[in-house]
């Protein structure tokens, strides 16, 4: 493959986790996104849970409106989040999985077990203009589910990796995601990939030709505290950069 630059999503939700911690309107997780965007993100991530733990509708409304980069908008799978995207338009939506009691999102969607409801999910966000991800463990039958769904694009779940115990492991769940980008890129799928993702583990990742961009949120915001949200997003798109192209 040609060598092309990997794109950064900056998931912003952790911002707002700060925000309702104490109820307060500050900080504001839109100052966030323009300040990452102005860094160089390629674009910004927002999950508007069922719960509205963090992000809140007024803030996917309000990151449409000024964003100068693309707004992806993660959600699960319902009628109610569906019908919001319709009204946000958002560049993209992210379809993930979805489960109240966990505190962050735990695995792929089971997108064979349930494709008619992907189906309807893609055919109505497709209908409206809005490019659909499907959010799915690096699996080739979750791969084909996707396709069938008629997503152009899938995001490889990387939470196995990131969270290893060991060299082997990692190693392993490495070479699944390999081979699963490799699968779903022949397949004619767009491959974004993301979930547990930091400066410690990012390169070989990025050094996955197939994969076209990363979502990641948490380290960023965390390593935020410490040398800036904007230094950070600049790092970080450094180190992503520099993996791409001594990897091919």
């Amino acid at each position: 493959m040609a060598k092309t630059n990997i794109l950064l999503g900056v998931n912003i939700d952790h911002i707002a986790t700060l925000r309702q911690a104490r109820g307060t309107n500050y900080p504001e997780p839109v100052q966030a996104a323009l300040v990452a965007e102005q860094a160089g993100a390629d674009g910004i991530t927002a999950h508007l849970r069922e719960d509205r733990r963090h992000i809140q509708d007024r803030d996917i409304f309000l990151l449409k409106d000024m964003l100068h980069t693309r707004l992806n908008m993660e959600m699960a799978v319902t009628d109610e989040m569906v019908a919001i995207a319709l009204q946000v338009h958002p560049y993209a939506c992210c379809l993930v999985p979805e489960k109240r009691e966990e505190l962050t999102t735990e695995g792929g969607l089971d997108v064979s077990g349930n494709l008619g409801r992907m189906q309807w999910a893609c055919d109505q966000l497709a209908g409206a203009g809005v490019e659909v991800s499907l959010f799915i463990d690096p699996d080739e039958w979750q791969i084909d589910a996707a396709v069938k769904a008629g997503a152009p694009v899938v995001e490889l779940h990387t939470g196995c990796y990131a969270s290893a115990k060991n060299p082997a492991q990692q190693a392993e769940e490495l070479a699944r995601i390999r081979q699963a980008a490799h699968y779903a890129h022949s397949a004619g799928l767009q491959v974004n990939a993301g979930h547990g993702l930091n400066f410690y583990n990012v390169e070989a990742i990025c050094a996955i030709p197939e994969i076209v961009e990363l979502n990641i949120g948490h380290s960023i915001i965390a390593q935020g505290l410490f040398t800036g949200l904007a230094q950070t997003v600049k790092d970080l798109k450094q180190v992503m950069r520099q993996a791409r192209f001594q990897a091919f």
